[in-house]
């Protein structure tokens, strides 16, 4: 029997009117924990409790799970109909067609889906077969070149714009990644294969040229509804727009106010713009919001209502008590991981589950010092967006020496270290592993390799009982630079995790101690014993605002809201870029329910201070926050104890002696950040 949902006393007036709206173009904003996909279910719901049948309903979304989730959620609420709608993600949808009109294309309808790994050794075999593995000069390697290309298809960008914005040095090669990605386009239809990105680009195609399917799929799928549309690309915005271009029966839902997935091709104007496309489209705002406090929302809506372009709404709620966000003035990067870390241990004695409370930021390496101070407590964490910071394989070369200047007999980073140097394979390497460690007496070997040379000098001049293990690394990082730079095509965005290993290195005397601290407390090692230990105490977690998106916690804290940090100093080139910082603010802030701190250390040592060797400086707090005196209305601010006290010239002194202390290791910084 099936059932008769009560609409009206399930949902708010906002809601219900999304969910009864049915016939033309709906542009559905919805804010923040202000229940989307609770409109979704039962918008799908009421459509099939309508009459509409469930095969003439296509859900597409950005995840299989979530169309499974809301058609599943969907059939509870009504009944088993609503699993036979067509749900999914646009590649999913775009792979369904064109196996049924592949021919109007030119390509086998059995062609094979390359995933991201095939795609990478294609490029790769190509890039190989033109030659350009024996380019004299540094040649972007298959995983950098295939980015590239994927970027130059979602973003709709040119090979060259893509270059200069993601890969500055390899500008030079612009001519040869077109004329890979001309040969790997040949390559895949000569052999019936298709990329994730051909599925959009074959199937966009494919609606814009061949109008009787389009007008075929448009009478097959009478009511579209995309979800999360702020986040779509140009092409993914387009399918759908084609795919509703005859009957106009489609709702798109999403939030502007949400939009920081640009950097992989999602396109803010798409929401923006689509009333422009659909005339008429009406548009119902949700505002009512289910998870944070009224204090938060005041702070959010005033954060959001400093952007140039935006839908208007004003996020409220039912829980209008509850503390006022928290702004935390911290002298340094550790003393802004010291209160982190003080004030959750502080929450979990009184109740608060770890796994309640989450730390976020901006950049993954904002988070490389915390993680130390974490582990060192046997605070278990799992981290998301980003690599934890002792498992990268940067800082894992780095160590690497530092473990062979402690103990000469560390065959597994002499094994590291060696096949760093360019020439030398696992072989050579065990057989200079025997002469070092005096296994072997053929010494002749060692002056083979200019790079096992200069390695063998380097140990030479380090005194591991003497030296300080932060002026060990520094003498580290200027050997190791080189070949950063020949092993990872990304190696300027590894720059901040060393930078974050030197400051980390600074608060040690010994370098025994520091490699302990190391090692010692791996993240996955703590997180697993804890689980052995308290099995309802889940770990603490640490995410960048990209992968938090969708969540909320109990208690949130985004550190390092400042100038250059948050906005990045990489996104201050365009009002956009600037603008899509705004919002990564409001949506790190937005996952708050109860309690919500910002930190800020007064003193920083950031990449921006490499270029001019400035090294220590004042920071600033994120223009975000001090427009408008949200400071003074909405936040309660404070500072640390540690700066209380302390006048300017006292500070002026810190800056000055780290200034001289790190002048070497900012020189040769210098001219990767330039």
């Amino acid at each position: 029997m099936n059932k008769k949902i009560d609409y009206k006393n399930e949902l708010n007036p906002a809601q219900l009117e999304a969910v009864e709206s049915i016939d033309g173009p709906f542009l559905v904003i919805a804010g923040a924990g202000s229940g989307k996909t609770r409109v979704l279910v039962h918008r799908v719901a009421h459509l099939v409790e309508k009459g509409v049948k469930p095969e003439e309903i296509l859900l597409l979304t950005f995840t299989r799970r979530a169309a499974e989730e809301m058609l599943r959620r969907a059939s509870l609420l009504l009944d088993e109909r609503c699993k036979k709608i067509s749900g999914g993600t646009f590649h999913s949808f775009a792979n369904m067609i064109l196996r049924k009109y592949a021919k109007l294309l030119e390509i086998s309808n059995n062609f094979t889906i390359l995933d991201r790994s095939d795609a990478t050794d294609a490029v790769n075999l190509v890039r190989t077969q033109l030659g350009f593995h024996k380019s004299e000069k540094r040649f972007p390697r298959k995983h950098a070149i295939l980015e590239v290309i994927s970027k130059s298809v979602n973003k709709s960008e040119d090979i060259k714009d893509v270059l200069y914005d993601e890969y500055p040095q390899f500008i030079e090669f612009t001519d040869s990644i077109k004329k890979i990605r001309d040969e790997y386009r040949k390559y895949k239809l000569q052999k019936s294969l298709l990329d994730y990105d051909d599925l959009l680009v074959f199937l966009k195609n494919l609606l814009s040229k061949h109008e009787d399917v389009r007008l075929a799929l448009a009478a097959k799928y009478k009511y579209i509804m995309v979800d999360e549309y702020q986040d779509t690309n140009k092409l993914q915005a387009h399918i759908a727009c084609l795919l509703a271009a005859d009957h106009a029966n489609i709702m798109v839902v999403g939030d502007d106010a949400q939009s920081i997935y640009s950097f992989r091709g999602a396109n803010f104007k798409n929401i923006m713009d689509f009333p422009k496309i659909f005339k008429g489209t009406k548009i119902i705002t949700l505002e009512e919001n289910y998870r944070s406090t009224q204090p938060i929302l005041n702070l959010t809506n005033a954060v959001i209502a400093q952007a140039k372009e935006k839908f208007e709404k004003h996020l409220y709620t039912k829980k209008k008590e509850g503390n006022i966000p928290v702004f935390i003035d911290c002298p340094d990067e550790n003393s802004q991981s010291t209160f982190v870390a003080d004030k959750i241990l502080e929450y979990r004695e009184e109740g608060i589950p770890l796994n309640e409370m989450a730390v976020l930021f901006r950049s993954g390496w904002h988070s490389n010092d915390l993680e130390i101070e974490l582990a060192s407590r046997n605070i278990p964490f799992v981290k998301y967006g980003g690599q934890k910071f002792v498992e990268a394989a940067h800082i894992k070369d780095i160590l690497s020496y530092l473990r062979i200047s402690h103990n000469i007999n560390d065959q597994v980073s002499w094994l590291r270290a060696l096949l760093l140097i360019p020439g030398i394979g696992p072989k050579t390497a065990t057989k200079i592993i025997e002469v070092v460690t005096a296994k072997s007496k053929d010494n002749a070997l060692l002056q083979k390799n200019e790079g096992v040379v200069k390695l063998l000098e380097l140990f030479q001049g380090v005194d591991c009982k003497r030296d300080a293990p932060a002026k060990i690394i520094e003498k580290f990082f200027n050997y190791y630079q080189p070949l950063l730079k020949i092993k990872y095509d990304d190696f300027n965005k590894r720059l901040n995790d060393l930078d974050s290993l030197l400051r980390i290195a600074e608060r040690y005397k010994s370098v025994e101690d520091f490699l302990t601290d190391m090692a010692l407390e791996s993240p996955e090692r703590s997180i697993v014993e804890a689980a052995r230990i308290d099995k309802d105490d889940a770990p603490l977690t640490l995410s960048t605002i990209h992968s938090a998106k969708g969540l909320e916690w109990h208690t949130v804290f985004l550190i390092y809201v400042a100038e250059g940090h948050l906005p990045s100093y990489l996104s201050l080139e365009t009002e956009d870029e600037v603008e899509e910082e705004r919002r990564l603010l409001y949506v790190a802030s937005t996952r708050a329910k109860i309690n919500l701190f910002f930190l800020k250390p007064h003193l920083d040592r950031s990449p921006r201070s490499f270029m001019d060797g400035s090294g220590s400086v004042f920071t600033q707090v994120s223009r975000f926050l001090g427009q408008g005196g949200l400071l003074d209305k909405f936040v309660d601010v404070q500072s640390s104890p540690e700066l209380e006290g302390l006048d300017d010239i006292e500070l002026e002194d810190i800056i000055g002696q780290r200034k001289q202390k790190n002048t070497a290791f900012f020189e040769t910084m210098e001219e990767y950040f330039s």
